[in-house]
């Protein structure tokens, strides 16, 4: 319950800050509002489903989360608002003292997608790659998302993943496996997590 309490004050006071610097006393009311919105919701999954144990691990993963690893958090809990709104469920067993958020359903069928400490639709086979998600974004808190974001970028318009990719067993043949079996699986946080689990698409 505690975990929470404090997860929804964060998000309110972020939201707070945020909005009195873009806009004053009145961006302070909006904003805390706002924090609300998404810290309410995150803190009920957080505290109904346990996710952190009630010791010193589990409150030091809690504290990294919502420091450094701040935007990361408020990235997955805006992700788990977009899915209870949509009617998907809290996979209790698989959050409890697990120190994330998982959701029963995912976005796509094939895939498990994790934002933050949010994994939706991760069953047994895929659960140990995103957990590496969630370690690298507690790993490099506020760098985390741009890094991603500029080597999806970078290998996007530069593909030098070309020159070690596996063309006999992937082959890129259209537009979308370009991205789906080229782009996708070689940028640097998808390859660490595919070597501790799993293969890339093909």
């Amino acid at each position: 319950m505690v975990f929470g309490i404090v997860t929804a004050a964060v998000h309110s006071l972020l939201g707070g800050v945020l909005g009195g610097w873009l806009g004053g006393p009145a961006g302070v009311a909006v904003g805390g509002a706002a924090g609300l919105l998404l810290g309410v919701p995150f803190g009920w999954a957080v505290a109904g489903a346990r996710s952190y144990r009630p010791d010193a691990r589990g409150v030091a993963l809690f504290v990294v989360d919502h420091t450094w690893s701040l935007p990361n958090t408020v990235l997955g809990a805006g992700y788990l608002v977009a899915h209870l709104a949509v009617g998907h469920r809290l996979d209790r067993d698989a959050c409890r003292h697990r120190g994330r958020v998982n959701l029963v359903e995912g976005v796509w069928p094939r895939y498990a997608t994790t934002l933050g400490t949010v994994c939706a639709g991760a069953g047994p086979g895929v659960q140990r790659h995103e957990d590496v998600h969630i370690l690298q974004a507690r790993l490099l808190g506020p760098l985390y998302l741009p890094l991603v974001a500029a080597n999806y970028v970078l290998f996007t318009i530069a593909p030098v993943w070309l020159l070690y990719h596996d063309h006999a067993r992937a082959p890129i043949d259209r537009v979308r496996r370009y991205f789906e079996v080229g782009v996708y699986p070689h940028t640097w946080h998808e390859a660490i997590a595919y070597r501790v689990q799993g293969r890339p698409p093909r």
